[in-house]
């Protein structure tokens, strides 16, 4: 795979840096998460591939343990404050000094300057902070987030592990690792650069959730369906809003103006009450094929099997039978092949120290002073 080879250690924490860290594992880098003692796993249930190692960093031995590690490692992941990693005598001054070599990626909510870096905050938060919130929602409603899904993922686990894959291509130049700072509130507010640059086009000139591409317009959103189902509309070219014409039954010339925003609302409810009166498989067999742009909101249960998606083997399906997104994107020499579980948690513990030049001895003696923890039993179990 396109990352065999890369060694990631990864601190555990919660939905970003496990995302970033599932990203490179998925892709073929060897990624050892990290654990507490007496963890329950990683909560987000994305540590697909990796590895688990148990070590206690409250205790000066663990953090030995963590830096033997460091020292070899071609990433370091860690999801802390300005200041917990440095306190742990973990930070990248220290690390970077004994492995020069090595990427220590910093992803958090704020950054690790200014004002904001020490104090606690999710998605909500950095996704207010970056400016992006203030456009999203319906008309007349509060701003909505959707789910936890653009600074966790987008601006956050995304962003870094893309900021890790710039920064192991530049070592290739110049042999140095450096400090990524990735913040979810910087990310999310590059990821959705569009926003700004079009703010004069006038593409965002009316109130939330009545422009062109927030609900606004009456051929770009979504209409429930006789069944209590649902369909996406996203017609904005005039050769396609031709066609959604014509499948709803409707003569253009008998319709106000596409682009007569004074109409919209009128035209949405037209629009409603015509997607009412048939049920989701009725609509799919009338703009299945075309460019109307009209496509059903599958859920979860019937994504796999959409006709399109078997095609691809857009989504797997896990060792319990549990159905997921196939890793993206597809490269044709060098696809992901992603692991069929998670780990364990302190699954590997020993494999990992003996792989990382620790002797039996000392595993041995880190167990009993429970500076470490081994559940091979349970795994096997």
């Amino acid at each position: 795979m396109a990352l065999r080879g890369v060694c990631v250690v990864e601190l555990a924490g919660l939905a970003p840096g496990p995302f970033c860290g599932m990203i490179l594992a998925d892709f073929g880098a060897q990624v050892v998460r990290v654990d507490r003692p007496g963890a329950g796993g990683d909560v987000s249930h994305l540590s697909r591939g990796k590895r688990s190692l148990v070590v206690d960093l409250k205790r000066p031995r663990g953090v030995t343990v963590v830096r033997r590690l460091c020292a070899r490692a071609d990433v370091v992941l860690e999801p802390f404050r300005r200041g917990v990693m440095e306190k742990l005598q973990l930070g990248p001054q220290i690390l970077l000094k004994e492995n020069p070599k090595l990427i220590y990626a910093r992803l958090s909510g704020f950054g690790h300057s200014g004002s904001f870096s020490t104090v606690a905050g999710h998605d909500i938060n950095y996704l207010a902070l970056s400016g992006v919130l203030s456009k999203l929602g319906r008309s007349g409603e509060n701003p909505y987030a959707p789910l936890n899904l653009l600074a966790d993922f987008g601006g956050g686990g995304l962003m870094c592990a893309l900021g890790i894959m710039m920064a192991l291509f530049e070592r290739t130049r110049s042999g140095k690792g450096q400090v990524i700072d990735a913040s979810m509130v910087e990310g999310t507010a590059y990821l959705c650069s569009f926003l700004w640059k079009t703010q004069k086009t006038g593409l965002w000139e009316q109130p939330r959730g009545e422009n062109l591409l927030d609900g606004g317009a009456p051929f770009y959103t979504t209409y429930r369906t006789a069944d209590g189902e649902f369909m996406a509309v996203g017609a904005l070219e005039p050769q396609f809003y031709e066609m959604l014409i014509k499948g709803l039954g409707l003569k253009s010339d008998e319709l106000p103006s596409q682009m007569s925003m004074s109409d919209w609302p009128q035209m949405k409810k037209k629009f409603a009450d015509i997607f009412a009166k048939k049920t989701k498989a009725e609509w799919c067999q009338i703009f299945d094929g075309t460019d109307a742009c009209v496509t059903p909101v599958l859920t979860f249960e019937e994504v796999a099997h959409h006709g399109h998606n078997k095609e691809r083997g857009s989504f797997i399906t896990d060792g319990e039978q549990a159905v997921s997104p196939r890793p993206a994107p597809l490269l044709s020499n060098t696809p992901a092949i992603p692991s069929k579980r998670d780990p364990f948690v302190g699954e590997h513990t020993e494999e990992i120290l003996k792989e990382f030049g620790v002797s039996q001895e000392e595993i041995d003696q880190l167990i009993a002073d429970k500076i470490i923890e081994s559940n091979k039993l349970k795994a096997s179990l």
